[in-house]
């Protein structure tokens, strides 16, 4: 769809999505149901009989569900606001191998992994057990492939390029040749042998989800996961780690040597999943590039690109890379998130009121960047953009933290909110309308009245019915 056709109507507001406000972020209700419609129009009936009635595509350009993509989606957005579709959707991207179900074995090998941490936030937003025994399976099964294969023993990181960068213009010559001939990354000779930083912080937070999986299910290998999880973080502080900046490394080429970019990403998802200490990964969010409209896929630009010319997959603003960035801020550097959130919501107004899938970082305007000396074409209604933003406000603005036995509400809040509200908030078997008042540490919870603050769940897990939860922060 062209920008043309994006000002052509207004997705709808689908009837399931939350009303959410706050009265210190305007922008807030309007970008929140923009994000819900834009997931709406991509929820799509299945294209034959061997789908599911109903699944996620990546967006309106993109009609498959695609790996990265639909654990993407599904983390914290679709698993709360769809679930059973956020669930066939996970589904759809596994396949039968020898020793049973596993994610789909297709070459780009490196974001099968981040299926098990999006598979075990499923399990914390829906309590579905029968799911959480179907996902710790498919989740061992498939890192016994990634063992086996993707493993480097010698410096312990696990190989193969960043979560997303698919295209060779997300990397430094070499390993991409010049000119490059082929978008595609494995088309280059070595980027199959390099060890990247958002990649192996993934596999960490993978690593943790299965430990909570195996706990979860009274398995024994729980404290092994944990304990891999733990080597593995080691593994990135010493192979990774910039120490001269102070900072962390892109991507270790096969001869050891660093790159020292930086990948926004990676840096997000070190904070994510707690590879680094809050204090540290305060630091590096605070310190990350920004460009006019908001933090960008890598930093600086490689020679072969410029201001005119910005490479598809570098100095460009890509909405789902922005949002793990503000998602692993809200603990360590809360106002970072808020940041990121403002500028989710200045790009769709520069964007005819759409979620597009890249912009350009010093204009905001939509671009599909430049890869194999030609410009691609913006692409819109991108749905992992739209529940980057829907994330970020149900962890971020709202606190809401699931677990399989109950919902608590977070102590960190993004700042500068004013009092916020949301109306219709699907937990479970629950509707929920939230009201937060006050932006500091958690002070007091109430359901309906009754003070819960001190309960292990504010909201328990087996709730029905329409209730009112009260979230007051010092």
């Amino acid at each position: 769809m062209t920008g043309a056709d994006a000002r052509a109507g207004v997705l709808p507001r689908p009837s399931w999505s939350p009303r959410v406000s706050a009265s210190g972020a305007v922008e807030l209700a309007d970008t929140y149901d923009l994000a819900a419609a834009t997931l709406a129009a991509n929820i799509v009936p299945g294209r034959d009989a061997t789908d599911p009635p109903q699944y996620v595509r990546a967006g309106a350009g993109y009609p498959d569900p695609w790996t990265r993509d639909a654990a993407l989606n599904a983390w914290d957005a679709v698993s709360l606001l769809a679930p059973d579709v956020a669930a066939a959707t996970l589904r759809m991207v596994c396949e039968d191998g020898p020793a049973g179900r596993l994610v789909a074995q297709d070459a780009q090998w490196w974001d099968q992994i981040v299926w098990v941490v999006a598979a075990e936030r499923h399990v914390r937003a829906t309590g579905d057990r029968e799911f959480l025994r179907e996902a710790y399976g498919i989740g061992i099964r498939t890192l016994a492939v990634l063992d086996a294969t993707r493993f480097d023993a010698t410096s312990e990181l696990y190989r193969g390029p960043a979560l997303m960068q698919d295209g060779i213009s997300g990397f430094p010559a070499p390993p991409a040749r010049v000119p490059e001939g082929s978008s595609f990354v494995l088309d280059h000779p070595g980027t199959d042998i390099i060890a990247c930083l958002s990649t192996n912080a993934v596999y960490v937070g993978a690593l943790r989800a299965l430990a909570a999986m195996a706990g979860a299910l009274g398995e024994p290998e729980a404290p092994r996961f944990d304990e891999r999880a733990g080597a593995l973080a080691t593994a990135i502080d010493t192979g990774l780690r910039d120490d001269a900046r102070g900072a962390y490394g892109y991507l270790r080429h096969s001869d050891g040597t660093l790159d020292h970019s930086e990948e926004a990403a990676g840096v997000g998802l070190l904070a994510a999943f707690g590879v680094v200490p809050p204090a540290r990964a305060a630091a590096l969010l605070r310190g990350l590039h920004r460009e006019p409209w908001g933090h960008v896929n890598v930093w600086p630009s490689f020679p072969r690109y410029d201001e005119r010319r910005p490479g598809r997959h570098n100095v460009m603003c890509w909405p789902m890379v922005m949002g793990l960035v503000g998602l692993g801020a809200l603990e360590p550097a809360p106002e970072v998130a808020r940041q990121v959130l403002d500028d989710l919501a200045a790009l769709t107004v520069r964007g005819d009121r759409r979620f597009w899938e890249i912009h350009d970082a010093r204009t905001g305007a939509p671009s599909g960047g430049w890869q194999v000396d030609h410009e691609w074409p913006p692409l819109v209604d991108q749905t992992w953009s739209a529940t980057a933003y829907l994330r970020l406000v149900h962890r971020g603005v709202l606190g809401l933290d699931p677990a399989i036995d109950g919902l608590r509400i977070a102590d960190t809040v993004l700042p500068g909110l004013g009092r916020v509200t949301a109306d219709g908030v699907p937990w479970r078997g629950a509707t929920l309308d939230v009201v937060v008042d006050g932006e500091g540490p958690l002070a007091q919870v109430r359901l309906d009245g009754d003070d819960v603050t001190g309960d292990r769940h504010h909201v328990p897990a087996d709730l029905s019915g329409h209730h009112v939860l009260t979230i007051s922060r010092s």
